[in-house]
């Protein structure tokens, strides 16, 4: 029983732990070639994107897992197994960072569509160790000789190589409380367009910030990750008053800081 109780008390330990890791650099694929002119096609993807995610009635971003036809999963395949043939240390930076966010959220759909139905990502228990849970550490890709999981892909890669803040409304983790999946590929050419309008839309939706009761509530995104948004909460504040409307951003002035954090980890499917 004394045990029981032991590894009870571990795994609700390591469950927060888990849910944000810190950003740390493989530097393996911290190379780049500035030189280069090679362009990626994402077509594959766009089309997949542009056919299966609608918007939802509540300003969510929707997919409609139920309906991916087979032929639909395969281009999907295909598409992942063409990304792992890429020589991504000799792109520019401007190409490797669509690529590692079109791979990190084609890659999340495609775990979804191998298990599905289920209710939420974190039900897809697959990571190897005693205390590890969901998706997120699993191996699922081969690039350049190495094996990587989402958690690579986010952690290890996008946000200490480009310490950009607005990476966590890109990457899409398959739920409700996430960033919206957008229904368009990323392309070197749309990042910062992309970038800027998923920051405005989170953060203007309910999901990302509400003031309740006098209460700034906020998604636990900003928690989870507080020192990729400038490390406090005066700092994390302070970004969302940078892509707040008018209304929303006079009505932050008044906290110095945050009351609560909420994330729906429930599927975003559609109906």
């Amino acid at each position: 029983m004394a045990c029981l109780l032991l590894l009870g008390a571990c795994l609700m330990w390591a469950a927060p732990l888990k849910a944000a890791p810190k950003a740390d650099l493989w530097p393996f694929w911290s190379e780049h070639d500035p030189s280069s002119e090679r362009s990626l096609d994402h077509a594959e993807w766009n089309d997949f994107l542009e056919r299966y995610v609608v918007s939802g009635p509540k300003g969510v971003n929707l997919v409609r897992y139920q309906e991916v036809s087979t032929a639909d999963k395969k281009r999907l395949q295909a598409y992942l197994d063409r990304l792992q043939e890429v020589p991504v240390r000799s792109l520019s930076r401007d190409q490797q960072f669509p690529y590692w966010v079109n791979l990190y959220n084609a890659l999340t759909v495609h775990l979804i569509l191998e298990h599905y139905p289920v209710e939420s990502i974190k039900d897809i228990d697959i990571s190897p160790g005693l205390f590890s849970a969901g998706p997120w550490d699993k191996k699922l890709v081969t690039i350049e000789g190495k094996q990587l999981s989402l958690n690579d892909i986010e952690h290890r890669i996008l946000r200490p190589i480009w310490e950009e803040p607005r990476i966590h409304y890109a990457v899409n983790c398959a739920s409700m409380g996430c960033p919206n999946l957008r229904r368009q590929a990323y392309t070197a050419q749309n990042t910062e367009a992309m970038l800027q309008a998923g920051a405005e839309e989170y953060i203007n939706h309910p999901r990302g910030v509400q003031i309740d009761d006098g209460q700034l509530i906020v998604s636990s995104i900003y928690t989870w990750f507080t020192e990729d948004f400038g490390g406090s909460d005066a700092s994390v504040i302070e970004h969302l008053q940078q892509y707040a409307h008018d209304e929303l951003k006079s009505r932050l002035a008044d906290f110095r800081n945050i009351d609560d954090d909420r994330y729906d980890w429930s599927l975003n499917e559609a109906d």
